[in-house]
């Protein structure tokens, strides 16, 4: 039954086009189109007067639970004689937004994205949508198989795990150690709030001693932050 499907959704249905350009992206055609085809819809496309929106955010809520998961299963196993905090941060740097968005851009998955969003999509859009995706592969697969496929498709493929071990890109943390050992007071600041394709969108000042060193702006505060951090290192010339 489930090969009689997949060869409907590959030929017949009424999303085969989108079916099409997903089997190379997987390497598999999904029983499920709906949840495939809903891990790409922003909720710029679809929102009724009741406020309820047809868009990927519980999937990719589903699909953000479940990454965690078998990112921290597979670090478990790949580090035995790592203690806690290794394994934290190692799984903070996996699955932050900017390696998600990263991954998700060099699977193609802007080639979708753009089908199913309004106005300019952002990096952070690739992001979520990878989540959702992952969402979507456990709601027809299971977290066993999920799991293969995320850390053999997925991490194995896009990931440099030995490089991630030796990179620290929390520009925050090193700008705040850096003021420290220098005895400078260091503050972040929202300059301003404002409202980008329904989403909110910040835009923050990093101060040194009261004085605006750099800003930042994205459609989340921590990652406003860390560009903002980012462009305050480059100034400050902190390698």
């Amino acid at each position: 039954m489930s090969y009689i499907r997949k060869i409907y959704n590959y030929y017949l249905s009424e999303d085969k086009q989108l079916v099409r350009k997903l089997k190379p992206i997987l390497g598999f055609t999904p029983n499920h189109v709906h949840l495939f085809k809903m891990a790409f819809y922003h909720r710029s496309m679809n929102q009724d007067d009741s406020g309820t929106s047809y868009n990927n955010e519980r999937l990719e809520f589903l699909g953000d639970s479940v990454l965690n998961a078998i990112v921290a299963e597979y670090l478990f196993k790949k580090y035995p004689n790592k203690d806690e905090g290794f394994l934290t941060k190692m799984r903070s740097k996996i699955v932050k937004r900017n390696t998600l968005n990263d991954i998700a851009d060099n699977m193609g998955l802007d080639m979708i994205l753009s089908e199913y969003s309004i106005g300019k999509m952002s990096s952070s859009m690739m992001g979520n949508a990878l989540e959702a995706l992952v969402g979507a592969i456990y709601i027809e697969f299971g977290y066993d198989k999920t799991s293969e496929y995320v850390i053999k498709k997925i991490l194995m493929n896009y990931l440099d795990i030995h490089m991630l071990e030796l990179k620290d890109d929390n520009f925050k943390s090193i700008l705040l150690e850096w003021c420290q050992k220098n005895n400078k007071e260091v503050n972040f600041k929202v300059i301003n709030k404002s409202k980008f394709d329904k989403r909110d969108y910040f835009n923050v000042g990093v101060f040194i001693n009261g004085e605006e060193i750099a800003l930042g702006e994205d459609f989340s505060k921590k990652s406003a932050e860390q560009k903002a951090a980012n462009f305050a290192l480059q100034f400050l010339k902190v390698d």
